[in-house]
């Protein structure tokens, strides 16, 4: 193969995938039974997701990958059962958190690796943590 038969394909596969991904063509490539979800790619179960990677039963997730169970999230990475959380990793139960890593319940916290049970980035023992984000959710209606 040489430049120009290299440069030919190329040009050929790119237009090829602009055609499918035209007006009315399915945007989510290799994905099952998502619905209303723009751009995704291997997703499974997902409802109104744009731009996600791999990401399964998710609603409204934006630029996320490799997400579990996740609604209204952004560019979370291998996360589950997160809520309105932006730019997370590796993390679980999360509610209005922001660039938390490997954390587990914790609600409206920012910049925390390796927490579990906190809310605004200060610890509280188990049981304390889940009566407090009940009455949370309850008033903000999560």
């Amino acid at each position: 193969m040489n430049r120009a038969d290299f440069t030919a394909e190329l040009d050929r596969l790119t237009r090829q995938y602009g055609a499918h991904r035209g007006p009315g063509a399915d945007t989510n490539m290799g994905s099952y039974r998502c619905e209303g979800c723009a751009e995704c790619t291997s997703c499974m179960f997902c409802v109104g997701c744009s731009q996600c990677y791999r990401c399964t039963h998710c609603t409204s997730c934006r630029f996320c990958t490799e997400c579990s169970h996740s609604s209204g999230s952004t560019r979370c990475h291998r996360c589950a059962y997160c809520v309105q959380s932006e730019g997370c990793t590796d993390s679980a139960y999360l509610v209005l958190c922001r660039n938390c890593a490997d954390c587990t319940y914790c609600f409206g916290c920012v910049g925390l690796v390796k927490k579990e049970f906190h809310v605004l980035n200060v610890p509280y023992p188990r049981t304390q943590y889940f009566e407090l984000i009940k009455k949370l959710q309850a008033e903000m209606a999560l």
